[in-house]
């Protein structure tokens, strides 16, 4: 088996992760009730991240940060507002600035990790 096929279901989780983790810390910096809220707030971002994982094909490297992680933080963060916009959720500029943020720093962020660590790993 492949070193990169390993990688598949741990950076599905990893990138699930941030998405939850996300809407989590949204829901409960709000004061809302997390159980009447979550599907609400992570459904939207969820399927546009699972989107981008296909239409890049994530599967054959899904730790590069370019240009693997990068459209998918994209396609998340892009599909996921327009999605949450046309269910009639609120799309306010903080909101977009801190989803924009977030996610960047940890989908970006864990396949930041991993390339240092290949890197110093060096060539296999």
């Amino acid at each position: 088996m492949s070193t990169t096929r390993v990688l598949v279901w741990p950076a599905v989780v990893a990138d699930a992760a941030c998405v939850l983790v996300f809407a989590v810390t949204g829901i409960a910096s709000h004061d809302g009730s997390m159980v009447a809220a979550l599907g609400r707030v992570v459904w939207p971002f969820a399927l546009a991240a699972a989107l981008g994982w296909v239409l890049t094909r994530a599967w054959h490297d899904p730790a590069r940060v370019w240009p693997t992680g990068v459209l998918i933080w994209f396609m998340t963060v892009l599909g996921g507002l327009a999605l949450r916009g046309i269910s009639g959720q609120g799309l306010a500029w903080t909101f977009v600035l801190v989803t924009t943020l977030f996610l960047a720093l940890t989908m970006l962020g864990w396949r930041g990790v991993v390339a240092a660590v290949r890197r110093a790993k060096g060539p296999s």
